[in-house]
């Protein structure tokens, strides 16, 4: 290890809070994100996460030479500022998504029939991953930003 190891602190998830929550609300409540998550499948979806990953981790660790992910605080072998940025935004996308209830109001016009509980969930999983990437820059911009 070189240098002291940076400490993360809860400014730093409330600064990824606020730019996740900030990007995430638009593409929640827009047709198009649940018209895309309808057509998706599994390795959709993967490409996806692996897409908000790559954002991620690139906006944090490569796009700032100040900062070095073997100096972070790590939960099992991941730095937590990672950790926290990909919770911050998936979740960001699920909360707004639930709190509008934006699965139920888009599953009548791209679902057929009535969807049962498993089908409306992997619905609402597939929507969440599409935000999540609108979701992720805002994260890190606002935590390498502040």
């Amino acid at each position: 290890m070189v240098g002291p190891r940076r400490r993360f602190k809860t400014a730093d998830v409330a600064q990824q809070l606020v730019g996740g929550f900030l990007l995430a609300g638009p593409f929640v409540v827009t047709a198009e994100v649940w018209q895309l998550a309808n057509n998706m499948r599994w390795y959709h979806v993967l490409a996806t996460v692996g897409i908000v990953f790559g954002i991620g981790y690139g906006a944090l660790y490569k796009a700032d030479a100040g900062r070095d992910p073997d100096r972070e605080v790590e939960i099992a072998g991941v730095p937590t500022r990672f950790v926290s940025l990909m919770a911050v935004s998936f979740g960001s996308v699920l909360v707004l998504a639930l709190a509008f209830n934006a699965p139920n109001t888009f599953a009548g016009d791209f679902l057929q029939d009535a969807p049962d509980p498993t089908t409306l969930a992997f619905f609402t999983l597939k929507a969440t991953a599409v935000g999540a990437i609108f979701s992720v820059v805002g994260a890190a911009t606002a935590d390498s930003v502040f």
